[in-house]
């Protein structure tokens, strides 16, 4: 009597069949998750079975209800393939938890709009000129964009005091971003900072006069660092209404951030773009 007929797949038709990415398969099977029926010792193919169709339906059963991988793994080794009670209860928890944290997230977003209507019915846009001044500057390449208030409140800070600067009140200071492009790391940037007169120049300070801006487009931003294409696309379609167009540097004023305020959706910048 012949043995009853095993219909077999190769990963790419059990992809294809259980939805799933080959990568995600392949994932799988590094894990001891999911390890193929078969494998073609002289092609390398792998075939999948139904054994494999059930025991993948297992695991998305499980990751569904909240269960980790390492999690998944060690209840399909076990005889039972099922969680107890115990760790039904922790998940039980858990969701909980992410229930409590979303209605706390679902709160601030409430209040976040409301507070972007407030901001949308005020006066937004000024055009004003920027004066000539002298600063104090440092440009670096930084890792990310986190690593500048770091190196703003360690280093520059620390140095400026050393040599003896006196900034004008209120304090103005800005960035300018030298990248071609928007990236996330290994940013150009320079730090400037508003001075009462040049002094001498340091290994890690420059002094300069920085010439008159005689229009420039400022706005107000609030929220944090990232949000700052928003800010932009109001800009642009500001200068299209009105017929403007960039003529230099976008500068980055910061008036509340990480030094004064936790909240980041309370962060209160300017962003000066020069126009003609």
């Amino acid at each position: 009597m012949n043995p009853p007929y095993r219909t077999k797949f190769k990963i790419g038709e059990f992809s294809q069949f259980m939805q799933v990415t080959v990568k995600t398969l392949r994932h799988y099977e590094e894990k001891g998750l999911l390890v193929p029926d078969e494998t073609n010792p002289w092609t390398g193919y792998r075939y999948y079975s139904l054994a494999q169709m059930q025991r993948l339906s297992l695991i998305r059963d499980l990751q569904r209800l909240g269960f980790s991988l390492d999690e998944i793994k060690d209840l399909l080794d076990d005889s039972e393939h099922t969680p107890s009670i115990d760790q039904i209860d922790d998940k039980i928890r858990d969701s909980e938890m992410r229930i409590a944290q979303l209605e706390m997230r679902l709160q601030r977003l409430r209040l976040l709009r409301n507070s972007r209507q407030e901001i949308k019915t005020m006066e937004k846009f000024t055009i004003q000129p920027l004066p000539e001044i002298i600063v104090a500057s440092h440009r670096e390449t930084i890792p990310d964009y986190a690593a500048l208030a770091p190196l703003c409140y360690e280093k520059i800070g620390p140095e400026m005091q050393r040599l003896g600067c006196k900034c004008p009140t209120p304090g103005y200071c800005f960035t300018i971003d030298h990248n071609k492009e928007y990236r996330t790391s290994d940013i150009d940037i320079e730090y400037c900072e508003q001075v009462e007169e040049m002094l001498r120049d340091s290994a890690f300070i420059q002094f300069k006069r920085l010439p008159e801006v005689p229009k420039a487009l400022i706005l107000k931003h609030v929220g944090p660092y990232e949000r700052f294409y928003e800010s932009f696309t109001e800009a642009v379609r500001y200068m299209e209404e009105h017929g403007l167009r960039i003529s230099g540097q976008p500068r980055f004023s910061y008036v509340d951030g990480i030094w004064n305020q936790e909240d980041p959706e309370k962060w209160v910048s300017f962003i000066q773009i020069p126009i003609e």
